[in-house]
């Protein structure tokens, strides 16, 4: 009782009060006997507050509700539910415990709950990093009628919830690309270059249909005009491939390069899936870490979620000649290779380059990195002196850099993206559809 029994601040200014007056009495000693009725009348308010709030064992009770998991970068719900057990109406200060990863130090609610009345309370979260986030106890202070004693429950709510990649993103691409709705978030119609050579069935012919592809024995069976009917090839290799090396530590918005890439891997593992293809996964740095070949067995999509999950960066440069001897070894079908990564200079990118020839040469590969967005803003900026005029120039040095080394990949036979991390994820999709329809897997 005596460590959850608090007094509100207006005990302590009529204390305070009572105490002026006591001081003023030395002066004006009629003024004396009032210090001292305020005072008692103080203690037998406090009195009545405290047998009020305390008069029922568990007078409050409070629950927190989340999802088993959280989506980064994403608002995730979460609900409290509160019950008010006393018969009279109760004001009340909630402090939720939540994980360090926030750095909440300020989080309060305060609402009033009528007596015998049930509550819920919802507010959300969004995580910037990936990995297990620790919710602790709820603490709920309840405001006797008086304002002047509150009560502190506490209830151990003790929960770990994992922050998974953006599945959020993910499940509203799937339900675009199952209903062929893609381009209402960004991605564009690709115009088909013939077809492919997949054949599907042979049905009527429509207004509208492609009269190159009319089955004319088929047409002299039926006596109707009768038409082949081909879908995209199926069962194709998608491998994403994730460098968790130091370049992608870099921050934006509050997450990492690499959370990007990762958010992007998943959707576009996803995407692939519905498109009948086989997804599989690769992170590396100085090491190969983790690999997980391509596949689209109906459990495929939660392998791949709960391998990006714990994946963190690292410090060390990145080995691409171990990348490709793993290629070489255990991926042995001609597949789209699509590396995330980054580059900062030309020299890095050349660097690289033998090893990103020895791998394009088996497979088709398309390498993404990304724009250094506050380049733009540098550049943009009107020059109101000497500095910001050598600034603007270096920013447009290394901005032109990155044109350079699109050009480059290109002189390679290599395909690239150079993108900003908001547009990744709808830029790598585009790209991705765009390849399966020219039916350049």
């Amino acid at each position: 009782m005596i460590k959850s029994f608090y007094l509100n601040k207006i005990v302590y200014y009529i204390a305070g009060a009572a105490a002026v007056i006591f001081v003023l009495s030395y002066f004006l000693p009629l003024i004396f006997r009032l210090g001292g009725l305020i005072l008692l009348l103080l203690g037998i308010a406090v009195l009545i507050d405290a047998l009020l709030v305390y008069g029922k064992q568990d007078g409050f009770s409070a629950t927190r509700v989340t999802a088993g998991r959280f989506s980064i970068g994403d608002e995730n719900k979460i609900a409290l539910h509160l019950e008010n057990k006393y018969l009279f109406t109760v004001r009340i200060s909630i402090i939720d415990e939540l994980p360090v990863q926030f750095q909440e130090r300020k989080w309060i609610r305060k609402l009033k709950i009528g007596g015998n009345e049930k509550r819920e309370l919802e507010y959300s979260l969004k995580p910037a990093s990936r990995g297990e986030y620790v919710f602790d106890n709820i603490n709920v202070y309840v405001h006797a009628p008086l304002q002047l004693v509150k009560r502190r429950y506490t209830f151990p709510a003790n929960e770990i919830v994992k922050v998974y990649p953006s599945y959020v993103q993910m499940r509203r691409y799937q339900l675009l690309a199952v209903s062929n709705r893609l381009q209402e978030v960004g991605v564009k119609r690709v115009r088909r270059l013939g077809h492919s050579m997949e054949f599907e069935q042979i049905k009527e012919y429509v207004r509208g249909d492609d009269y190159r592809t009319i089955n004319w024995k088929a047409t002299a069976r039926k006596d109707n005009l009768m038409v082949n009917n081909y879908t995209d090839e199926r069962s194709q290799q998608i491998y994403c491939l994730i460098n968790k090396g130091r370049v992608m530590k870099m921050p934006f918005n509050g997450m990492t390069l690499l959370d990007y890439a990762i958010n992007a891997s998943l959707v576009l593992a996803n995407v692939a899936l519905v498109k009948q293809d086989k997804a599989g996964l690769i992170t590396f740095a100085e090491n190969l870490d983790t690999f997980v070949p391509a596949d689209k067995k109906p459990t495929q999509m939660n392998l791949v979620l709960e391998t990006l999950y714990k994946q963190q960066t690292r410090f060390l440069e990145p080995d691409f000649e171990k990348l490709f001897s793993v290629i070489r070894n255990r991926i042995t079908n001609r597949s789209l290779l699509i590396l995330f990564t980054n580059f900062e200079s030309l020299e890095s990118l050349q660097r690289e380059m033998p090893a990103l020839k020895k791998i394009a040469h088996y497979h088709l590969l398309l390498v993404v990195f990304f724009e250094n967005t506050e380049l733009k803003s540098l550049i943009d900026k009107k020059a109101a002196k000497l500095e910001d005029i050598y600034i603007k120039t270096i920013a447009e040095k290394f901005a032109f850099e990155k044109r350079l080394m699109v050009k480059e990949l290109h002189q390679n036979g290599i395909l690239s993206i150079l993108t900003s991390p908001e547009n990744l994820t709808v830029t790598t999709v585009n790209k991705y559809l765009e390849l399966k329809t020219r039916t350049s897997i």
